[in-house]
């Protein structure tokens, strides 16, 4: 059976340019692959018919052979360049081309080498111990973070003397070297130049070609109120500088806020426990308790209160982080027994225990329960 004519096989003109040819046989190629067309038994000699369509046209030489003498130029050594192969190296030298044009963006092809030559720094965690009270009011801090900068000696190119990195030899700048396998092109980081693209051949003395020098840098941080532990504060480019000019990492801040003496937190609520002695749980009173700016609030103890009530001081809790409101203070209450008593307190004790038995409503419900339950398992 006669071949079909290459420019037919590919569905273009004849005088259609290289690009067109290479669009069709992108097409043909997606719509033709095997892996596509399971119950198609034609498909697989179709996709082959339609490689070796390519080979030929997408080669100047070749075509301008084809053009003049058709499917001829390669039968019995005509056109002197050799014709199509028709096998399965045939099939990887034409899908090559094409698989730079599918995948290149996504796997570094034609050009990756000029991005990976400058390599983004790594971004750095630094931990920030403060008091509460700086978590409720807010400061300006300066920390000292140990990074890598750019290199002053060769403005963080790597290279000696003012000179500039040349292309790798190995993958012509690209940083992949490629090889064939069967029908595919397999893809790796080129292992003369890691990757970047370029080679030095003086590398700086300073920083020995990376670009970059160990240093520690003093960063002044703005830590606004209302941070918490577990808080995190993003410095953009502040972090670790790039290999060879590339851009730098961001450095991010993570704020723990140190446990108070006075306070516990819960988001932007505050708790303070307050010992208060028994006569002024029972009589009432007003103590005076501390807040966390540094003043004072005057609270009324209602008379009979016992250990573990609440009384809210509104707004004067943790204020919400950038902005949203004020929480507020809460007062426990912590009833204290007197201890290291003398004969005569003793003596007051026991004859205010004799008469205040009915004046304690709590301990009288609890001992009523309690005989009852005794009584119940008598029975």
């Amino acid at each position: 059976m006669a071949k079909r004519d290459y420019y037919e096989t590919l569905g273009v003109a004849k005088g259609a340019s290289a690009d067109e040819i290479k669009k069709a046989y992108r097409r043909k190629a997606k719509e033709l692959h095997p892996d596509r067309n399971a119950d198609n038994p034609n498909a697989e000699a179709q996709f082959k018919e339609a490689n070796e369509a390519y080979d030929v046209l997408k080669d100047a030489d070749k075509k301008a052979a084809y053009d003049r003498f058709g499917h001829a130029a390669f039968e019995g050594g005509m056109g002197g360049g050799g014709g199509p192969r028709g096998g399965q190296g045939d099939f990887a030298s034409a899908f090559s081309d094409v698989f730079d044009d599918l995948f290149g963006d996504m796997m570094g092809g034609r050009g990756g080498g000029g991005r990976a030559r400058a390599q983004r720094g790594n971004d750095l965690r630094y931990n920030l111990r403060i008091n509460l009270e700086d978590a409720y009011k807010g400061l300006q801090k300066t920390v000292n973070v140990p990074t890598a900068v750019g290199c002053d000696s060769c403005n963080g190119t790597g290279a000696e003397g003012g000179s500039e990195p040349v292309n790798c030899p190995t993958c012509n700048g690209m940083g992949k070297v490629r090889a064939q396998q069967g029908f595919f092109t397999v893809e790796r980081t080129c292992p003369t130049c890691s990757g970047m693209g370029q080679t030095i051949k003086d590398p700086c003395k300073t920083c020995h070609g990376q670009g970059r020098v160990e240093k520690e840098k003093a960063l002044s941080v703005n830590i606004p109120a209302g941070v918490e532990t577990g808080t995190r504060i993003r410095l953009a480019g502040e972090g670790e500088a790039g290999m060879r000019g590339g851009p730098s990492g961001d450095l991010y801040i993570f704020i723990e806020v140190n446990d108070h003496k006075l306070f516990e937190r819960e988001a932007t609520n505050l708790f303070c426990r307050v010992p208060v002695s028994i006569t002024s749980a029972a009589l009432g009173g007003e103590i005076e308790v501390p807040t966390i700016d540094g003043g004072r609030s005057r609270v009324k103890i209602p008379e009979g209160s016992q250990s573990g009530r609440q009384m809210r001081l509104r707004g004067k809790g943790m204020p919400a982080l950038r902005g949203g409101g004020q929480g507020d203070m809460f007062i426990e209450l912590a009833v204290e027994t007197p201890v290291n008593l003398t004969a005569r307190q003793k003596e007051i004790l026991r004859e205010f225990d004799e008469i205040a038995a009915e004046n304690n409503p709590e301990g009288s419900t609890f001992f009523k329960s309690v005989k009852s339950f005794w009584d119940s398992m008598k029975g």
